[in-house]
């Protein structure tokens, strides 16, 4: 995969690139991540890149033109149209499934913005991909870009030491992921529950399964409503909310 990032601050993501987990992958060659200042697109002897809005208001809308300039620089001739991404608070709310998604395809731009906004033909006949991490602003989307291409860099087959790492994570599955423990087995007299070492994996897979769907009722319910439920699933969940309903009427 690679991923460029149009940025006016290049310099914000030199720790993040050689750092940890994503400066591992780029280090093992499976992953290039290079930033592109689109300042040095700008086509007048000042080199600005953003201009008052028609129609006045407050704030500096960023122009087109060094944006377009910039993605059809790094887009090799030869190659079908990237995927352009536009970190923005208006955008689509960024998801794991989303992170999957984007983990198939092998070149990625993300754009981050600056000042009031951008021009509306940025978004219309170049971006396709709009992305918001929450509701509410920040000064610029290099913080937003970073958390999406950790989150998808991530999941690029040989980044993780574990495989499973990944598959096993909180959303992947549609619930929250589950209870984790490490020795010392018991640690101010709070102990790991016994039956992850009992060594009866089925017992185990199982009490991850029901903690997993526990933890989602109780700190995530919203959802449930689009997992995938086995009967013994919904069995459970009848418990947790029977118990419940038993500890409010105490």
């Amino acid at each position: 995969m690679r991923i460029d990032v149009l940025t006016l601050f290049p310099e914000m993501f030199e720790g993040v690139f050689t750092s940890s987990i994503l400066g591992k992958a780029r280090e093992k060659g499976l992953v290039e991540l290079h930033t592109v200042n689109f300042r040095d697109y700008a086509n007048n002897k000042h080199n600005t890149v953003d201009d008052y809005p028609y129609g006045g208001g407050g704030g500096m809308v960023l122009k087109p033109d060094p944006i377009f300039a910039a993605v059809e620089d790094i887009t090799p001739k030869d190659e079908t149209k990237p995927r352009v991404i536009l970190m923005c608070p208006q955008g689509e709310p960024f998801t794991q499934k989303k992170a999957e998604e984007l983990s198939a395809d092998k070149h990625l731009i993300f754009i981050c913005g600056h000042y009031e906004g951008y021009d509306e033909r940025i978004r219309e006949h170049l971006v396709t991909d709009e992305l918001s991490i929450g509701d509410y602003v920040l000064t610029g989307g290099e913080l937003p870009a970073m958390v999406v291409i950790d989150s998808v860099v991530r999941l690029l087959p040989g980044v993780l030491g574990n495989e499973m790492s990944a598959v096993t994570d909180s959303f992947s599955t549609g619930l929250l992921e589950y209870p984790h423990y490490t020795r010392p087995a018991t640690f101010r007299n709070w102990s790991v529950p016994d039956v992850l070492i009992s060594g009866h994996h089925g017992h185990i897979d199982e009490w991850r399964r029901k903690q997993s769907l526990y933890r989602t009722w109780k700190k995530r319910p919203d959802l449930l409503a689009a997992a995938d439920l086995t009967p013994k699933d919904r069995k459970w969940l009848a418990e947790f909310e029977a118990e419940r309903d038993r500890t409010e009427a105490d």
